[in-house]
């Protein structure tokens, strides 16, 4: 049994904080130490878990030894046509090895949506890798973000085993939290009819790629040709509007002009 629920104690902070060192591998200048989780929530952050309450010593409500994934948020204030308006950016989303591949991070992401709109907020960012095929079809295709941003290695060098040594090259994902697009997306039903004007591929082999010395190179070379694509397709108004996997694997990213109902902050 999975519950999911906001983190709430000092040990829990810190079940995020070695959940962290275990998914990415970083060290410690790219940790999130434990007073900046407690900060976060002082000011209307999210950390939010998923505890397995069937893990011994767990107990009805989690404990920190349950903890089998989280996701954290900042708040923030964007300006727009109607004014500042508020937001949290999504800043990681980690699951345990064991508990991947169940929808865990869905769940994640869900209460983070619930939580979210029950204060009033209406719109959550985050970046991701666009060379993560699996980040990535959750955020487009089960989440129904959106993308119209590209940022170079946006974080510099990244102590992260998953990174292989590449630019952090990221895309901003954009939630549109209560919009048509996304509550349909969430509900199951027909999804909207696009335009899809281009498509930009990621190898299945790329996590392979990335993580070999010898065939480093080809994860670069990928990285680099969809980098420029994705800048003159987002400088000529295109936008992420759906993902796909083929049936070899392969990532695909559909890119389309933006319409009217796409709500942006």
């Amino acid at each position: 049994m999975i519950l999911v629920r906001a983190c709430e104690t000092l040990d829990e902070y810190e079940a995020c904080v070695q959940l962290q060192i275990e998914t990415w591998g970083y060290d410690a200048s790219d940790v999130i130490p434990r007073k900046v989780f407690i900060v976060a929530r002082k000011i209307g952050g999210q950390i939010i878990g998923a505890f397995d309450t069937e893990q011994p010593g767990a107990g009805p409500h989690g404990s920190s030894k349950s903890l089998v994934g989280f996701a954290f948020s900042l708040p923030g204030i964007k300006s727009g046509p109607a004014g500042p308006q508020p937001y949290l950016h999504s800043h990681m989303l980690a699951v345990r090895e064991p508990w991947r591949n169940h929808g865990l991070g869905t769940q994640l992401k869900l209460e983070q949506r619930r939580d979210a709109l029950s204060r009033g907020i209406r719109h959550i960012e985050w970046t991701f890798d666009p060379l993560e095929i699996r980040n990535a079809y959750l955020n487009i295709h089960k989440l129904g973000a959106v993308a119209r941003s590209y940022y170079i290695d946006f974080y510099g060098v990244s102590s992260s085993r998953l990174q292989g040594g590449l630019p952090t090259d990221r895309l901003v994902a954009e939630w549109a939290l209560d919009s048509p697009r996304v509550r349909a997306v969430l509900a199951g039903g027909p999804r909207e009819l696009v335009e899809v004007t281009e498509r930009i591929k990621v190898p299945a082999a790329i996590a392979r790629w990335k993580a070999s010395d010898g065939l480093r190179h080809r994860a670069e070379e990928v990285q680099q040709q969809n980098r420029t694509r994705f800048q003159k397709a987002f400088a000529a108004g295109l936008v992420v509007l759906g993902y796909t996997r083929d049936e070899e694997g392969n990532g695909v990213f559909e890119l389309g002009p933006s319409h009217k109902g796409m709500e942006t902050v």
